[in-house]
């Protein structure tokens, strides 16, 4: 752990088969895991990785899989990206307040953490961007994307209603060339928490009791008054990814999400095969990028990078938790 100072990006790999390796980029200077059985072993063990900084890319650019030049229509490919990231700081974080479905934009840091986000994913071709439909995750995917080296233009697609759809369409061919998709859906919202939107945590805990918050937030098959339980927000957003995104992955698709913590949780519990017991162990800090090969129709889990100045680590286990805890304290 003493290499991992606060010089270098903490990533932390959740498991690993006994038949997985760690390379080191001699160039770079970069630890990365490659698991030759993909990823969701029987058996699971965790490693921390160091990436060398906070502008770095997740992977670089040889690393990655082929993508077509700007301009051209994408081929299919036996490997495609997926890249999830969590909004930036929302007004509510900030505040610590549930903020669930209720719309609110972004912190002046959490703008930062998204032009942050999109300056490590710089290098790593995006074909179409999936958001939810809230602002701050649109937020975080245009800002990420007006970092990316290929200059395209991230445009939404309104298909709400005919009149939308029609009015809001692009004639030029060279400019459609020039632009990217971002496709918005309700699947893809945070979990929405009921009566506790809008609660800080004392308010909550004076309103329903402390155990009892507690339960609604760690338990993944409770929900609190009026909301959803995280199996709940599950069930609608692993349903959206299989109907919608693989698809675009199976076509070679590089692929981009930029949703919220309990939409990704859920994503990344079908993606890694979590239990319902790990699931709610994980935590996912905002406006860092994870990243995913599709390649022969399993998923690569390939990492996240973090800046210097936070933990960003992937709590898999309470163990883990409390050594992301214990680094959060050291960075105050």
């Amino acid at each position: 752990m003493a290499a991992c100072t606060s010089q270098h990006a903490l990533v932390s790999v959740k498991s690993r088969p006994a038949s997985a390796s760690f390379s080191r980029d001699k160039r770079a200077g970069n630890a990365r895991f490659v698991s030759a059985a993909g990823c969701c072993p029987s058996s699971r063990k965790l490693g921390l990785v160091c990436a060398s900084n906070s502008q770095s890319s997740v992977i670089e650019p040889a690393q990655l899989p082929s993508s077509p030049e700007s301009g051209s229509t994408p081929k299919k490919s036996s490997e495609a990206a997926l890249i999830l990231i969590r909004h930036g700081e929302s007004l509510w974080n900030e505040k610590n307040l549930f903020t669930g479905c209720v719309d609110v934009p972004l912190t002046p840091k959490g703008v930062n953490e998204a032009i942050e986000a999109g300056k490590r994913i710089c290098n790593i071709p995006v074909d179409v961007i999936y958001t939810s439909s809230l602002i701050r995750a649109q937020m975080t995917a245009m800002l990420a994307m007006m970092q990316h080296r290929r200059k395209k233009v991230p445009i939404i697609v309104h298909k709400e209603s005919e009149r939308a759809h029609r009015w809001s369409q692009v004639y030029s061919e060279e400019t459609k060339k020039q632009s990217i998709p971002v496709i918005t859906a309700w699947q893809l919202n945070e979990r929405m928490y009921g009566e506790l939107q809008g609660l800080n945590k004392q308010e909550t805990a004076d309103l329903f009791g402390k155990d009892q918050v507690h339960e609604w937030r760690r338990s993944y098959d409770i929900p609190p008054p009026n909301g959803e339980s995280l199996e709940m927000c599950a069930e609608r957003a692993v349903s959206y990814f299989k109907d919608q995104i693989i698809p675009q992955l199976v076509a070679g698709k590089h692929v981009m999400i930029a949703a919220h913590g309990n939409s990704l949780r859920s994503i990344i519990m079908h993606l890694d095969k979590l239990t319902s017991q790990e699931v709610i162990s994980l935590e996912l800090s905002t406006g860092i990028p994870m990243l995913y090969i599709f390649k022969e129709g399993k998923f690569i889990r390939r990492g996240s990078p973090a800046g210097p100045s936070e933990a960003g680590v992937y709590a898999y286990t309470k163990s883990l938790a409390k050594y992301r805890q214990k680094l959060d304290g050291m960075e105050q």
